[in-house]
């Protein structure tokens, strides 16, 4: 199944409803860090919630997820737009734990649960809005969904899932969000409920083949689709942007660099592409300054 987001609403509009699969993304991510099953899903899932929370986004909008819990992962930071762009990293990708008592991967031991999520929005206004909650159980689908009731005021059920093979690769990574709207009844707000309590995890359902429409079937009736759009990992680095980031360092610095080492190597965090400077380069951009 490719990579796709689609948005929906259901129960005659009460509530709003978004579905993504993002396999291939963090299959992608997690071969170019070369991560451990246990870091690719605490950073699939924190990728997944920012797809999502991208599409609830317009225009040129974008926002960052920061997670600080505190745990041996360090911190992992995505980044997201409405255009199902996304990137990401953890501090520490090489992190590997014991399956936990339940035999599923340690996501919690991993990222921890003394810490926060922050949530950084560039809306084009003057400041961007910042969204802060306290970490309650480091599996991040849980501590997402209590973001939504803390800081946008939206009762939401979030659910996120990646599985990993033996050969480290992503076989299923995906999720969804729902929203409850004014105007539920406590019955329909009771179904919901049931439903969620009995859905299988969603890397499971599309592991099994089911598309995004049908999983939202799984915990919302009468499910209507809005939209759909591709999603991809993208990200913005280029050996222009980081040889403008080398100019701003001025001239004495670069010339220190260059009489000490000859080189200048800078890895982006977020694709963990190279991008070397040698004597040459260096030489160049110093006589233009």
């Amino acid at each position: 199944m490719r990579d796709y987001l689609i948005r929906a609403t259901a129960m005659g509009g009460k509530v709003r409803a978004f579905a993504v699969c993002s396999t291939g993304i963090v299959d992608e991510i997690s071969k170019r860090h070369q991560m451990t099953p246990t870091t690719t899903a605490a950073l699939g899932r924190t990728v997944t919630a920012g797809l999502m929370m991208g599409a609830m986004l317009k225009g040129e909008e974008k926002l960052t997820i920061l997670v600080k819990g505190g745990g041996p992962i360090g911190q992992i930071v995505v980044d997201a737009n409405a255009k199902g762009e996304v990137r990401g990293y953890v501090s520490d990708p090489s992190v590997d734990l014991p399956l936990n008592g339940e035999g599923k991967l340690d996501v919690a031991g991993a990222v921890g649960v003394e810490g926060f999520i922050n949530v950084i929005k560039d809306l084009g206004l003057k400041e961007p809005y910042r969204g802060s909650i306290p970490l309650i159980s480091g599996e991040l689908a849980e501590d997402f969904t209590y973001y939504f009731a803390r800081s946008e005021q939206t009762p939401s059920a979030v659910g996120l899932g990646v599985l990993v093979g033996v050969d480290h690769t992503v076989t299923a990574a995906g999720g969804f969000i729902i929203q409850l709207l004014p105007g539920l009844r406590d019955d329909e707000i009771s179904l919901i409920e049931l439903l969620l309590s009995r859905v299988e995890p969603v890397s499971v359902l599309l592991e099994k083949g089911l598309d995004l429409e049908q999983i939202l079937q799984c915990v919302v009736p009468d499910v209507e689709v809005l939209g759909e759009m591709d999603v991809q990992f993208r990200c913005k680095c280029s050996k222009d942007r980081v040889e403008q980031t080398l100019i701003s360092l001025g001239r004495d610095e670069l010339q220190q660099m260059l009489e000490e080492d000859g080189k200048v190597e800078i890895v982006c965090h977020f694709c963990n592409e190279q991008y070397v400077f040698r004597e040459e380069d260096l030489k160049t951009i110093i006589n233009q300054l």
